[in-house]
């Protein structure tokens, strides 16, 4: 299951997986098979981002280059522009942001920019990718693209006769290999062994060799005689015409192998293959195909690592759609377990794929998100880590529903109380009451109230502040609604008319939680001010030893004392 001791090292973050994570699709392509390119537009893609982030995304993975079956090739300097700009303000939010590139070049500028992650489509297999990543701090995502079915052998068509001209011929193939037994008899008795003659085939009338079945190579056919030119149907003598005068297919781009690859991909789905042979199960064995995607995972994870990457900066990604028809995409699904067994963060991106509408019955990719929550539940149940999806709201409705069922996960939490207004005290006491009573959540400790100088805005009344410890099993943006909601109850004022740090009646901050990171504009986690907030830290004593020390290991800055905003002045009582 998701919830296990692996961690991801991405930079400055360390994801750990207590609970599935969600990766947000953004594509700043013209030409995505799924969204049409709705975010080709740099602001456009930025505030998609900030929205899946204020949506429950975790991370953001930005691309500029469609790879969808049959795409075209994009330069590196102008995916670079597509998608450098969108990366920067991304990560100037707080996001942890993957650039989704198989370039170096866009690599290495995106990492400047602030990206955290480098997912590369072509699994690491350019010596300059690895040399990049091995002197950096960045996470990676390697992933399998490539065909996972072993090449077919080719045999002549068979055609079997069973017309009395048949019979004749094998009785007259009996005859002659009797006869020829019989001749030989006497070379047995006078040298004890069988000479080595070549083999004499019995012909059928017209001359036709009559052929064996395919076991081996096959032989080439024998050019047909005046007589059966006659009797070809006219359809299949113009067949050989029509298929010379026809215009080739234009090759793929031989530099480009990812592009050709796809293209055989997307032809291999498509084509109807006749046969006279029935399958004989519903699926292709699994073991040559696992064999292939875990080798080849397994392979280039040991490669990063003795390049210098670390074993906790590497994720693996199976590659759905990517050179896999439909059933072998199924069949690698079903084995989860097995990837997740390999040790390292898996993640499931199967959003909206080819594979997704098969098994649904869903033409149109943009319509097939409820077929999509499907599919990645099943991979979370058998241990995938990371779900890349293109509905990021719609998903972590699901993924909160399912878990909050699923898998009991009291976390802790501390949450920031200010008053300025009204009877401070009693209000810090009422909004105590009020977290107690949100589902799934209990109060398990508070500070004492402590009265405070007013930070940012000066020109107001004294504060009175606290910190409330809480076990909660929600998720972090479910429980900041909640805490909008008991500041609205008790008199918030959030309009634009209202000054952001003027007075107010209460004021709640989700300060941490226990295992999330979070960037955007909604919510921050851990909260980008504690550090600076001397109205915040001291009342943080009464419930942890040296929180400074605390929060500096989470990788917040933490000012000295003096160097601080809101300084307490006095204590107000217990809550």
């Amino acid at each position: 299951m998701a919830n296990d001791s692996k961690t991801w090292r991405c930079g400055k973050y360390e994801l750990s997986f207590d609970r599935p994570r969600i990766m947000g699709v953004l594509n700043v392509t013209p030409d995505s098979f799924s969204d049409g390119g709705e975010h080709f537009d740099p602001d456009a893609a930025i505030e998609y981002g900030l929205a899946m982030l204020d949506a429950g995304a975790d991370i953001i993975d930005v691309g500029g280059e469609s790879t969808r079956p049959g795409f075209t090739p994009v330069n590196p300097d102008e995916e670079a522009r597509r998608v450098l700009p969108v990366v920067r303000a991304l990560a100037k939010e707080g996001a942890i942001v993957s650039i989704d590139t198989r370039h170096v070049a866009v690599a290495k500028a995106a990492v400047r920019c602030g990206a955290s992650i480098v997912n590369d489509v072509t699994g690491f297999t350019d010596p300059k990718m690895v040399e990049f990543v091995a002197t950096s701090t960045c996470g990676v995502i390697v992933m399998h693209a490539g065909e996972v079915a072993a090449p077919a052998r080719t045999h002549a068509t068979v055609q079997l006769d069973t017309s009395a001209a048949a019979f004749v011929a094998e009785k007259a193939r009996e005859a002659a290999a009797e006869a020829a037994r019989e001749a030989e008899k006497p070379a047995r008795r006078r040298r004890g062994k069988l000479l080595g003659e070549p083999k004499t085939e019995a012909k059928l009338p017209g001359g036709v060799v009559q052929p064996s079945l395919p076991f081996g190579d096959p032989e080439p056919a024998p050019e047909p005689t005046g007589e059966q030119k006659q009797e070809t149907p006219a359809a299949e003598q113009a067949a050989p015409a029509a298929e010379a005068t026809a215009t080739p297919e234009p090759a793929p781009e031989p530099s480009d192998h990812l592009a050709a690859m796809m293209r055989r991909s997307a032809r291999r789905e498509e084509a109807y293959v006749p046969t006279s042979q029935l399958r004989r199960f519903t699926l292709p064995d699994s073991a040559p195909i696992m064999r292939r995607v875990m080798g080849f995972l397994s392979d280039q994870a040991r490669a990063l690592i003795h390049a210098g990457v670390s074993r906790d900066r590497i994720c693996i990604d199976p590659g759905p759609g990517f050179g896999k028809t439909a059933n072998e995409d199924i069949v690698i699904q079903r084995e989860t377990a097995k990837m997740a067994s390999l040790g390292y963060p898996l993640m499931c991106a199967v959003s909206r794929k080819r594979f997704v509408g098969a098994v649904s019955g869903v033409t149109e990719a943009a319509e097939r998100d409820a077929a999509t929550f499907g599919v990645c539940l099943g991979a979370i149940q058998a241990g995938a880590n990371i779900v890349r999806v293109h509905d990021v709201t719609g998903f972590a409705q699901f993924l909160n529903g399912y878990w909050a069922v699923a898998k009991p996960q009291p976390r802790r939490a501390f949450v920031a109380v200010g008053s300025n207004l009204g009877h401070r005290c009693d209000n810090i006491r009422a909004a105590r009451d009020m977290i107690a009573e949100i589902p799934l959540t209990c109060v398990s400790n508070c500070s004492r109230i402590y009265e405070s100088e007013p930070a940012y805005e000066t020109r107001q009344d004294a504060f009175a502040n606290a910190v409330i410890e809480i076990k909660t099993e929600l998720a972090p943006l479910v429980l900041l609604d909640e805490l909008m909601k008991i500041e609205a109850e008790l008199g918030r004022d959030r309009s634009k008319r209202a000054k952001v740090n003027g007075p107010r009646t209460i004021d709640l901050d989700l300060l941490w939680m226990d295992g999330e990171i979070h960037g955007g504009k909604k919510l921050r986690l851990p909260h980008p001010l504690i550090g600076e907030r001397d109205f915040v830290l001291v009342p943080l004593e009464d419930l942890m030893h040296d929180p400074a020390r605390f929060f500096r290991y989470n990788g917040v800055e933490v000012k000295e004392p003096e160097d601080r905003v809101g300084h307490i002045v006095g204590e107000l009582g217990r809550m």
